[in-house]
C-alpha cells in the first residue's frame, strides 16, 4: 500500500512538472513572438496591444498574453497608459546608443577571451565566414551579409567559452537587429565592415588578445557612428 501511495505521489509530481514546463514553453513562445514583432518593426511605437486580438492571432488564451505583456513592460518595450491600455514603446535611439556602447566593451572582452581560448575548428569557421563576406560584399547582398555578421560574432561568443557573456550579448544583439540590417546599406560601410572583420579574425588567429579586444571595440564603435550617419540622412530626406 505504501509503495502504491509513493508511486501515485511520484506520478503526480511528474504530471505537475510537465504542466509547468508546458506552461513555461507557451509563455516563452508568446513572449518571444510579441517581442520579436516589436523589435522587427511589425508592431510600431504607439500601436495598441489588445489582449483578445493577440490571443486570437496566436491561438492561445489571454493568460499567457497577459504574462508576456507584463514581462515586456518590465523590459520597457511596452507601457501601460491609463484609459488607453498597453501600447508599444519600442527601442529608442538612446536605447540603441546605450546598447552599442555596452556591446563595444562586452564584445571586446569576448574577442580577447576568444583569442586565448579558440580552437582550430572555430578558427576555420571564422575564416570561411570572412571569405563569404568578401563574396557577398562584391554582390551587395546585404541580407546575406547581415546573416554572416551574426554568425561571425556568434562564433566569437562561443569561442570566448563564457555562458554568461554569450547570453548577455545574444540578448543585446536581438534588440538592435533592425539597426544592424540598415547599417550595412550605408555607402561603403559593407567594405569597411569587411576589412574590420578580417582584421579581427587575423588578431584572433595570431592569439593576440589585446589587439583582438581593441579591434572589436573599435568595430562596434564605428558601427554606431555609421548608424548616426544613417539617421541624419533619413532626417534630411524628411
Amino acid at each position: 500500500m505504501e509503495e502504491f501511495e509513493e508511486s501515485r505521489v511520484a506520478k503526480s509530481k511528474r504530471f505537475a512538472k510537465m504542466q509547468s514546463l508546458e506552461r513555461y514553453s507557451l509563455h516563452s513562445y508568446v513572449f518571444n513572438y510579441i517581442r520579436d514583432a516589436i523589435l522587427n518593426g511589425r508592431y510600431k511605437p504607439g500601436d495598441a496591444l489588445v489582449e483578445t486580438k493577440l490571443a486570437d492571432e496566436l491561438g492561445v488564451s489571454r493568460t499567457p498574453i497577459r504574462e508576456a505583456i507584463r514581462q515586456l513592460e518590465l523590459e520597457g518595450l511596452v507601457i501601460s497608459i491609463p484609459n488607453k491600455g498597453v501600447v508599444v514603446n519600442g527601442v529608442s535611439q538612446q536605447d540603441i546608443d546605450d546598447i552599442y556602447t555596452i556591446r563595444s566593451m562586452l564584445e571586446g572582452l569576448a574577442a580577447r577571451w576568444a583569442a586565448q581560448r579558440i580552437d582550430e575548428q572555430a578558427l576555420k569557421e571564422l575564416e570561411e565566414i570572412v571569405e563569404l563576406m568578401e563574396y557577398y560584399t562584391r554582390k551587395n547582398d546585404f541580407d546575406q551579409l547581415t546573416q554572416l555578421d551574426t554568425r561571425f560574432h556568434g562564433v566569437i561568443y562561443d569561442a570566448s567559452d563564457s555562458k554568461v557573456l554569450k547570453h548577455m550579448l545574444d540578448n543585446l544583439l536581438r534588440y538592435v537587429e533592425r539597426a544592424r540590417r540598415g547599417s550595412l546599406k550605408v555607402p561603403m560601410r559593407a567594405h569597411q565592415s569587411l576589412n574590420e572583420h578580417r582584421s579581427i579574425f587575423e588578431a584572433i588567429m595570431k592569439r593576440d588578445a589585446a589587439e583582438a579586444e581593441r579591434l572589436m571595440a573599435e568595430h562596434i564603435s564605428r558601427a554606431i557612428l555609421n548608424l548616426h550617419s544613417l539617421t541624419e540622412q533619413d532626417e534630411e530626406k524628411d
